[in-house]
């Protein structure tokens, strides 16, 4: 796996790039679990199936380039052996800017790329596949995005206030106190945040909370941390709370989520970087 460092101008909107590819691996699927970010991803060669939605009502599908929204419960994502492709985070403080669309609108949904980037998921999608280096790759995001990007579509600055004292706390700011922050009342925050991010800020810190997490955990997973340590770092109240986090978020308990998903390659940590040039 590859990381890769979005433009200077994109920084606000995508946080990361990362590409991957792997091969001959037993078949298998992986878990897309919550997170913070939007989710794009262009594959490379062959499309990418998934078997089960976030949303239940949404049928399986196979996507070359898609859009996934905040959610609360996995994915499921088959393979049969091999796979690759670009995957990129996307704030969705820049849903707006990006996909000319709130965040809001794509909560609990995967839907393919052409439907919310028009043309320019076709393009991106040829253009990846027709180069042969990830710094080729990730030069052609920028220069596309860049070129897609709206910068002055933004969320309302008390939302994005809120959103960012979230993730700077890890997800542990009581709803009142964001709402005191930006000088709204809590139901006006809650309603207002859902309607642009997608969650409610109390759905937000769950998700925020347990990605934060999921990443310590992975970080090491060589030598796994007591759960009972790692519920108390992380703001659960015990290690139940962390237990039942997980088979809500992910769907499957702490260990078993180690012990299945690791060997995946969007779970695993990046090997190498690569930096925007543009």
């Amino acid at each position: 796996m590859v990381l890769g460092v979005p433009a200077p101008g994109l920084r606000p909107l995508i946080s990361h790039y990362h590409g991957y590819h792997e091969r001959d691996a037993p078949p298998g699927r992986h878990r897309g679990l919550p997170s913070p970010y939007l989710t794009i991803i262009v594959t490379l060669d062959d499309p990418l199936t998934i078997a089960a939605h976030p949303d239940p009502r949404q049928s399986p599908g196979r996507y070359d380039t898609l859009v996934g929204g905040l959610h609360t419960s996995p994915a499921l994502i088959t393979n049969k052996g091999s796979q690759a492709g670009v995957q990129l985070a996307l704030s969705p403080l820049g849903a707006r800017a990006l996909l000319g669309v709130p965040a809001g609108e794509l909560r609990n949904l995967v839907v393919d790329g052409a439907d919310v980037l028009g043309r320019t998921a076709h393009e991106l999608h040829d253009r990846l596949n027709a180069v042969a280096s990830w710094a080729e790759r990730f030069m052609i995001l920028d220069e596309l995005l860049l070129r897609r990007a709206n910068l002055e579509s933004v969320v309302p600055a008390e939302l994005a206030r809120a959103w960012r004292v979230l993730l700077a706390t890890g997800g542990r700011a009581p709803v009142a106190d964001l709402a005191r922050h930006v000088g709204w009342s809590s139901r006006h925050l809650s309603a207002r945040f859902n309607a642009e991010i997608g969650l409610t800020p109390k759905a937000a810190a769950r998700v925020v909370r347990f990605d934060r997490t999921r990443q310590t955990l992975q970080q090491r997973a060589a030598a796994p941390p007591v759960l009972a340590d790692l519920a108390a770092e992380s703001g659960y109240y015990d290690q139940a709370h962390l237990a039942r986090e997980f088979r809500d978020l992910a769907g499957c308990s702490p260990t078993r989520w180690l012990a299945e998903e690791f060997r995946y390659i969007q779970a695993a940590p990046p090997v190498a970087a690569a930096h925007s040039t543009v």
